[in-house]
């Protein structure tokens, strides 16, 4: 092997290994929530299993945190996370997280306010309808996807 072929392949290595570090640097998520809550331990497992490293941290309650993150109190859910410097609110499935990384916009982050029956951590035989919302820096809110 040449010298020339030999940098090149320790450069895209290289690459390879930033890259990824970054990609798992994207799927870190804190999750605040309250230790006695069973749903928002199904809704870490939904993360965990879509590909996201979740650390859970315990606290007596949410509200503080979802105020200190920007996120308004109306959207309110059981749990609030971060993730790549969007704020998530409640049971938003990982999917929605994912475009939400890849597309970038500038928000506060997405919200599934209250505890949707059929969301992520919310399973059960009657699933209802519910959005996903896109929290802009005003407050309002647009559909970011229906389910």
């Amino acid at each position: 092997m040449t010298a020339f072929r030999l940098r090149l392949l320790t450069a895209l290595l290289a690459l390879t290994v930033a890259g990824a570090a970054f990609a798992q640097s994207l799927l870190g998520v804190t999750v605040y929530k309250s230790p006695y809550c069973g749903c928002c331990h199904l809704w870490i497992e939904h993360l965990q299993k879509n590909g996201f490293q979740v650390t859970a941290k315990d606290v007596d309650d949410t509200a503080p945190q979802r105020q200190r993150l920007g996120m308004p109190a109306k959207l309110g859910s059981c749990h609030t996370a971060v993730v790549g410097g969007y704020v998530i609110e409640g049971h938003v499935p990982a999917a929605d997280i994912r475009r939400l990384l890849k597309e970038k916009p500038k928000a506060v982050g997405l919200a599934v306010p209250g505890m949707p029956l059929g969301s992520p951590g919310m399973e059960s035989a009657r699933p209802q309808p519910y959005d996903t919302l896109l929290v802009l820096k005003d407050g309002s809110t647009k559909v970011w996807a229906k389910h």
